[in-house]
């Protein structure tokens, strides 16, 4: 009894302690910077990655520490807008409501100091975390790059975070 009562602990606290950086354990900090609006800040982002310079083909992740308040539902709107600005060519609906259910799921109300994260699996999807809990993986490369899109797109809002998430700048 006791050893079964010691397995069950040691595959609890394995699956307690793991997070993004499981994913990425040999990615080193490329850069980071805030964001703001209206000089409020609204929170702390990282890029991680194994190699130089950040590509799709490679494992990387993006971490968020936020300043302030947040609903799940804002940030699902406010990333589908920002994709759909950013895309190439029309997104089909069908295609966007898949993607506003899957970031619902994969999001969470956030206030000061919560932790959002997000790996990308090359030729796979994209893969998020909820401080240390994973919330949801996506097998849909084009989700991914959309998604990632956000931040490091040239045509990106916010184009100073972009190049200190890139280290491009210190």
């Amino acid at each position: 009894m006791r050893a079964l009562t010691a397995i069950v602990l040691l595959v609890w606290a394995s699956a307690a302690f793991a997070d993004w950086r499981g994913d990425v354990e040999t990615a080193k900090l490329v850069g980071e910077g805030d964001f703001s609006v209206l000089g409020f800040r609204l929170y702390r982002a990282q890029m991680w990655s194994e190699r130089l310079p950040v590509d799709y083909d490679e494992r990387f992740a993006l971490h968020i520490v936020y300043a302030r308040g947040i609903r799940r539902e804002r940030l699902t709107d406010v990333g589908i807008g920002e994709m759909k600005r950013l895309a190439a060519a029309p997104i089909p609906q069908e295609t966007l409501e898949r993607w506003r259910a899957d970031m619902m799921q994969a999001f969470v109300d956030v206030g000061p100091g919560d932790q959002l994260s997000a790996v990308n699996l090359p030729g796979k999807g994209v893969r998020f975390y909820a401080g240390e809990r994973m919330t949801g993986e996506f097998d849909d490369p084009e989700f991914a790059r959309a998604f990632f899109g956000i931040w490091l797109d040239p045509s990106t809002r916010a184009p100073v975070l972009r190049k200190q998430l890139l280290g491009m700048t210190k």
